[in-house]
C-alpha cells in the first residue's frame, strides 16, 4: 500500500514539474545597470543539449542576437559589433554589450532552447544611469544602413502577393531566416526554416501572412489583402556551408487613389489592341482593293478582241498647237463625238417634209 502511495506522489510531481518551472521562470526579474561592457546573464540552470539562444527586446520583440551551436551567431544591424556571447559553460547564453547608449535601456528577453528539458527564458531590465554615458560618435546620429535590393515588387492595395527568396548560390543550405524591416524601423524575424536531423522545421512569426518552406529551403511569404503597412524590405538570410548569403526584396504598396500600375498597364494593352485592330482592318481593305483591280485587268485580257471596247483615239496623231497658222490647221483632221441617232432622225424628218 505504501509503495502505491509513493508511486502516486511521484506521478503528481512529474505532472506539475513543468508548471513549477514555468512559474519560476516568470517570477525571475533581474535588473542591470546601464554601463559600458554590461553583462546580461542568461545561464540555464539545468544540464542538457543547447539548441539555440535568442535575445529580443520587448515589448516589440525586436531581434537582438541569435546563437546556434552549429551555424554560429547572427546580430541585428543596431547591435552588430556591439554584442558578444560569453559562452562560459555549454548552457550559457549570456551576452556582453559595449558602446552603450540610452537607446539600450529597456527589457531584454532571453530564450534558451534545450533538449530534452525544453525552453528556459529570462527577462532582464536595463536601468538608466544617474549620468548619461558618453556617446561614441558624439552628437552625430548613427549612419543609416545601406540596403541593396535584389528584387523589387509592386502590389496594389487589397490584392494578393507572394514574396519569394529563392536561393541561387552554390552550396548546402542549413537554415533560412526571413526578416522584415518596415520603413524607418528595425529588422524583425517573421519566419525561420531549417533542417533538423534530416527533417524540415518551419517557424512562422508573421501576423500578416503565411510563411511557406520548401524542401530545398526556399522560403516564401504569401500576403492576402495587401495594405500599406506591408510595404518595406524583406530579407532572407541563408546559412550555408559556403558562408552566410542574403537576398533582399523591396515591396512597394502605392496609396489608394494614386498611380495604379495595373490600371495603367490595362490602358496600354487596350490602346495597343485597338491600334492593332485598326491596322489589320486597313491592311484587309487595301488587299481587297488590290485584288479587285488585278481581277479587272485579268478579265479585260481574257476578252475576245471583238468584245473589247474600241478606243477611237488610239494611234491618231494629235493636231499640233500652232498659233497664227491656219493653213496647217486645215490639213490636220479634227475628230469629234456625235450622236448618230439624233442625226439619223433629223435627216428622216427632212425627207418627209
Amino acid at each position: 500500500m505504501e509503495a502505491v502511495q509513493k508511486d502516486h506522489w511521484y506521478f503528481v510531481v512529474l505532472v506539475f514539474l513543468p508548471f513549477l518551472k514555468g512559474a519560476a521562470q516568470q517570477m525571475e526579474a533581474v535588473s542591470v545597470r546601464l554601463e559600458e561592457g554590461m553583462v546580461l546573464n542568461c545561464l540555464c540552470p539545468w544540464d542538457g543539449n543547447l539548441s539555440m539562444v535568442s535575445w529580443t527586446k520587448v515589448p516589440d520583440k525586436n531581434p537582438v542576437a541569435v546563437f546556434h551551436p552549429e551555424y554560429g551567431v547572427d546580430f541585428s544591424h543596431h547591435y552588430r559589433e556591439r554584442i558578444e556571447f560569453l559562452r562560459t559553460t555549454p548552457m550559457d547564453g549570456s551576452i556582453s554589450m559595449r558602446n552603450v547608449t540610452h537607446q539600450d535601456i529597456g527589457v531584454y528577453h532571453c530564450s534558451v532552447q534545450t533538449f530534452p528539458q525544453g525552453p528556459w527564458t529570462r527577462n532582464i531590465q536595463v536601468e538608466d544611469l544617474d549620468e548619461p554615458p558618453e556617446e561614441v560618435n558624439g552628437t552625430e546620429p548613427p549612419s543609416p544602413e545601406v540596403i541593396e535590393t535584389n528584387t523589387e515588387l509592386v502590389a496594389e492595395p487589397n490584392n494578393n502577393v507572394t514574396i519569394g527568396c529563392n536561393h541561387q548560390h552554390n552550396g548546402t543550405i542549413y537554415q533560412v531566416i526571413l526578416e522584415k524591416m518596415p520603413h524607418g524601423q528595425d529588422w524583425a524575424i517573421i519566419g525561420v526554416c531549417k533542417k533538423v536531423e534530416g527533417g524540415l522545421v518551419s517557424e512562422d512569426y508573421s501576423d500578416r501572412g503565411r510563411v511557406s518552406c520548401a524542401d530545398s529551403l526556399d522560403v516564401s511569404l504569401h500576403l492576402t489583402g495587401v495594405v500599406p503597412e506591408d510595404a518595406g524590405f524583406y530579407r532572407c538570410s541563408f546559412s550555408t556551408d559556403a558562408g552566410p548569403r542574403t537576398t533582399t526584396v523591396l515591396l512597394t504598396v502605392p496609396p489608394p487613389g494614386g498611380f495604379s500600375l495595373s490600371v495603367y498597364m490595362m490602358y496600354v494593352y487596350i490602346g495597343a489592341g485597338a491600334a492593332g485592330l485598326i491596322l489589320l482592318i486597313a491592311i484587309i481593305i487595301l488587299a481587297v482593293k488590290h485584288r479587285k483591280k488585278n481581277r479587272r485587268e485579268e478579265y479585260r485580257v481574257k476578252l475576245h478582241p471583238s468584245q473589247r471596247e474600241l478606243n477611237l483615239y488610239a494611234n491618231i496623231s494629235v493636231c499640233p498647237r500652232v498659233e497664227n497658222k491656219s493653213r496647217q490647221i486645215k490639213n490636220c483632221p479634227i475628230y469629234a463625238n456625235l450622236q448618230t441617232v439624233r442625226l439619223h432622225k433629223t435627216k428622216r424628218q427632212l425627207r418627209d417634209k
